[in-house]
């Protein structure tokens, strides 16, 4: 009896193109799909109750291929991704033009021009001293030129504190004098230097601190000659800042306001005009004088001014008392009250975006 064989060659070249169709399919479906096989397996090990066929691998496929265009659709960081960001973080930020801030209106013009309006609604005047007709003069304020020189090199912005040990609500001071009004002027120099490319320098030295106690009594007189003498290491420095933490009364409302959605400490310019009443009449304060009184008052003005302006309820009525405090040694000096001890750490860093903000507009209002 002769063993029957299977002839393979014989059956390759009748069906070939029955062969070869069934290949096209085949791979036709792994193009669909080349997991296709291994995901019907799967399904049926964790689906075993469940009839699987075609319908149901393709809705699983369907919901599968959602997910996976999700994720693609997530943005990867790449190290080309991460430099360009921070070349972007680096860069100075757009600025806004805000020279139409400082042109007033009609009504504005009439109001500014009495100096019983100014009193009454634009400064606190202590009782030792006042202002006087011809010491505000807010048109000629606001045409006035505070623009820094941007061909000479080096720093152009100074912050100090003469009260270096100034503290808030929540400051817990013996952590280093970072928790207080030192730790807000830090986040000021990175805003001036980070979004408007202002360099400038932080001068963190302590003045109201005397034989291992805190004493403000002669701060004013130990903090001059160190920040002339910075000044003098730095001529490229236009602008001196001393910043402060207000001191008020525990029951006096607390001096916060939302800016962009953020509580924020309000702030208040302060002026010393170096004159003092003796009985009726106002003279000039003993030891006391200063040649850039007429300058300071316009500094603040115009801040004060674009703080209505820009960011209603943020500052403060200015402050006018008989001495000088820091203001004598440059034009453009400030002594800028954040908050008072009243306020949070938080109110208060979150008060040094909007001053920025303000000292730009001020320093550029005359550069169109």
């Amino acid at each position: 009896m002769q063993r029957w064989r299977f002839n393979y060659r014989l059956f390759i070249r009748k069906n070939i193109v029955g062969l070869l169709v069934l290949a096209l399919f085949g791979i036709s479906v792994a193009a669909w799909d080349n997991d296709l096989t291994l995901k019907t397996i799967a399904l049926a090990e964790v689906m075993p109750y469940t009839s699987v066929n075609l319908d149901t691998v393709k809705n699983v496929h369907k919901a599968e291929k959602n997910v996976q265009t999700k994720e693609t659709d997530i943005p990867t960081t790449t190290n080309k991704d991460t430099d360009k960001e921070e070349k972007e973080n680096n860069e100075p930020k757009t600025i806004k033009d805000n020279s139409a801030v400082f042109v007033m209106n009609d009504d504005e013009k009439r109001n500014y021009r009495d100096i019983n309006y100014l009193k009454k609604n634009f400064y606190t005047v202590a009782a030792i001293t006042d202002l006087q007709e011809g010491d505000i003069k807010p048109e000629e304020f606001l045409a006035m030129d505070f623009s820094l020189n941007t061909e000479e090199k080096g720093p152009k912005v100074l912050i100090f504190h003469t009260h270096s040990h100034e503290g808030y609500a929540d400051s817990d001071m013996s952590n280093g004098l970072e928790d207080g009004i030192i730790g807000t002027g830090e986040r000021l120099k990175d805003i001036l230097e980070n979004d408007y490319g202002i360099e400038t320098m932080h001068c963190t030295q302590s003045f109201d601190y005397v034989d291992s106690k805190m004493t403000t009594t002669g701060a004013y007189e130990r903090m001059e000659p160190v920040i002339e003498q910075i000044l003098k290491e730095n001529p490229s420095i236009e602008i001196a800042i001393d910043l402060h933490r207000d001191g008020v009364k525990d029951e006096t409302v607390r001096l916060v306001t939302q800016i962009n959605d953020k509580p924020t400490a309000q702030l208040m310019f302060f002026n010393g005009i170096c004159r003092i009443y003796d009985g009726d009449r106002l003279i000039k304060t003993a030891g006391l004088d200063s040649t850039y009184i007429n300058e300071n008052l316009a500094f603040s003005f115009c801040m004060k001014y674009a703080a209505d302006k820009l960011y209603s309820g943020l500052a403060r009525k200015n402050y006018i008392n008989a001495y000088r405090y820091s203001l004598n040694m440059l034009p453009k000096s400030l002594l800028v009250e954040v908050g008072a001890q009243t306020n949070t750490k938080e109110e208060a860093m979150n008060a040094m975006e909007p001053l920025a903000e303000i000292l730009y507009s001020v320093i550029n209002k005359n550069n169109t």
